[in-house]
């Protein structure tokens, strides 16, 4: 059986097909943002979802996750959109059930890094399976300030709090990274008031993207206007003829 394509993959219209990244400062909004998605299932790392009306699987080890995967991945349920709420704590169990497993106290305590190796190894695993099964898939996590040195001199930027390899994990699959962000906002009268708003688009100071192009640099931290703006986008233009092409068509 022939293993090379023989046709294009097409973008996935869907937000239910992709895999997001949201992260923000505690308390800003970033579970509730998610609990909007489509039938969601929070697979509940950490307490905090006490005020928000959800379908929640208390997650507290490595074994938790692999085991509500597991069932997720047999398809016998209606949910369609998966929340790892956080994806922080999910690494940390990951990095427990390694470190029993080898019956180590450190990652360091395997030779050579292959303890760190062995983490994230199984980590990317697990979340692999996860995003190409056929669910949305929301990670969530929090946001911390890091100092970035370059030539020309020192700035801060800010970056989820994931450890640095699992942080390069996630952001190397994930189709969107939202950082949940505040703005200040002047009013005719001149007052001040504080927005929430998501941040979608690339930058020096903040970790952002998203690859599919729908959205606008900034919108408002509301599901509904991020998912209006999502499937409002306006389709791909189809790639210009090719000179063979073109003759044919004359």
């Amino acid at each position: 059986m022939p293993l090379l394509p023989t046709a294009k993959t097409q973008p996935k219209p869907n937000l239910a097909d992709l895999t997001v990244l949201v992260y923000g400062q505690t308390k800003i909004g970033k579970s509730t943002l998610c609990s909007n998605a489509e039938s969601a299932l929070f697979l509940a790392t950490e307490p905090g979802l006490n005020a928000l009306d959800v379908y929640q699987a208390p997650i507290q080890s490595w074994e938790d996750l692999l085991n509500a995967c597991a069932e997720i991945g047999e398809g016998k349920h209606a949910f369609k959109t998966i929340v790892i709420d956080t994806i922080d704590n999910a690494y940390k169990f990951c990095t427990e059930y390694i470190l029993r497993k080898f019956k180590v106290e450190h990652e360091s305590d395997l030779a050579y890094g292959k303890g760190y190796a062995i983490v994230n190894n199984e980590f990317q695993r697990v979340l692999t399976k996860l995003a190409f099964l056929p669910y949305g898939l929301f990670l969530i996590s929090h946001a911390k300030e890091i100092e970035v040195e370059t030539r020309t001199g020192k700035y801060t930027r800010i970056v989820p709090t994931l450890p640095e390899k699992a942080r390069k994990i996630v952001l190397g699959m994930v189709d969107m990274v939202l950082f949940c962000d505040l703005e200040m906002v002047t009013c005719e009268e001149g007052a001040q008031s504080v927005r929430r708003v998501i941040r979608t688009k690339p930058s020096l100071y903040y970790e952002a993207g998203d690859r599919t192009g729908r959205l606008p640099e900034t919108l408002d931290l509301d599901f509904r206007k991020f998912l209006d703006a999502f499937n409002s986008a306006v389709a791909p233009l189809k790639p210009a003829a090719t000179a063979k092409e073109a003759v044919v068509a004359k």
